[in-house]
């Protein structure tokens, strides 16, 4: 190679290195100014609207209407931020399972690893109401994880039969569909006050979040999203293979039950704290990884978060607007767009 082409080289890749990363600072900044407009627009929406200034002056000041200000403290703001550490929470653990899987088409809901720990959370809501008048937020966070490592044990024994992901899939929605059975099963016989509870858990809300909650919910998913971030390089060598992996000195088994045990403890928080979600860990992997260009992980896990983080805070919104002062469900809104992407995904794998 001639000096001339080897400059022409260099130049072409600074270039290309120079788009990627304008790519890169183009969506995440636009991910930002989403996630800041959907928040202020969670804040002033609701059945009393609350004008934008007195937001601010309530938030920066702590002046203000008295009932203004609890609506906003004590009801709005854990909420949107549940919403938003919840949804990135999600996200990333169906990132884990694509990546542990090797298939976009995974995720904690489809695979039943959500019905898993709704199932336990159910089991652990019936059983302790009886006797005490409150279950902790920690205790069902166990409970959640406990039923979603029996979920995955379920389909990595299957994954271990079949090598078609239809087949993995198609076994994982009927596990969901059994723990599904057994929940409604408990419920049956479960007192009055605790169905109401279980009901409005089961299908899936932001809503009651109090600070105290997003404060264990936010320990929780800031130590493993730790984690996952500091395991970028391993899942990044992992995406090439295990052959790859193995050679530059991966240990696959652990590195394998890592992936398992931090999107467990990810989707059980999630579970406990909001109840099951749809498709959340499956359409915004895809969509963001899509935006980006890349599946890099340094670059991915940020951006899947904050894209989580976006489309759980607008669902939200739209759960508690569309309709008011009815509200639905939100996995209501998020099948309504994310079950489209993952029929798209399905139709591209096809050909």
């Amino acid at each position: 190679m001639t000096d001339s082409e080897r400059t022409l080289t260099q130049s072409g890749y600074r270039r290309e290195k120079l788009r990627r990363r304008s790519r890169y600072l183009l969506v995440f900044v636009l991910l930002f100014c989403t996630a800041v407009l959907l928040t202020v627009l969670n804040i002033n929406t609701g059945s009393s609207p609350i004008p934008a200034g007195r937001i601010l002056k309530i938030l920066f000041t702590g002046q203000g209407d008295p009932a203004e200000y609890n609506v906003i403290w004590k009801l709005r703001l854990p909420r949107v931020f549940m919403a938003a550490l919840l949804g990135g929470a999600l996200s990333v653990s169906g990132f884990l399972l694509q990546t542990f899987f090797g298939n976009p088409i995974a995720g904690p809901y489809v695979l039943g690893i959500s019905s898993g720990a709704k199932m336990t959370v159910a089991l652990t809501m019936v059983l302790l109401l009886r006797h005490y008048s409150s279950v902790s937020a920690l205790t069902l966070v166990g409970a959640a994880f406990a039923g979603a490592m029996l979920s995955t044990g379920f389909i990595l024994l299957i994954s271990g039969k079949v090598r078609h992901i239809a087949t993995l899939l198609v076994a994982g929605i009927m596990i969901g569909y059994i723990c599904s059975a057994v929940t409604d099963f408990v419920v049956t016989f479960a007192e009055d006050q605790d169905i109401v509870n279980l009901h409005g858990w089961s299908q899936g809300s932001f809503g009651g979040a109090s600070g105290s909650d997003l404060r264990i919910a936010a320990v929780i998913c800031g130590i493993t999203l730790a984690a996952v971030f500091l395991l970028s390089k391993p899942i990044g060598a992992y995406q090439q293979g295990e052959a790859y992996a193995r050679s530059v000195g991966v240990n696959i088994p652990v590195f394998r039950a890592a992936l398992i045990l931090l999107s467990g403890v990810l989707s059980a928080c999630v579970t406990a704290f909001a109840g099951p979600i749809s498709f959340v860990g499956m359409a915004v992997p895809h969509v963001i990884k899509r935006c980006l260009g890349t599946a890099r992980p340094i670059i991915a896990i940020p951006g899947i978060f904050l894209g989580g983080a976006v489309f759980c805070m607008l669902c939200d919104l739209i759960a508690r607007t569309a309709f008011s002062p009815l509200q639905l469900n939100i996995s209501t809104v998020t099948s309504f767009f994310g079950a489209p992407i993952v029929i798209f995904m399905l139709l591209k794998g096809k050909r």
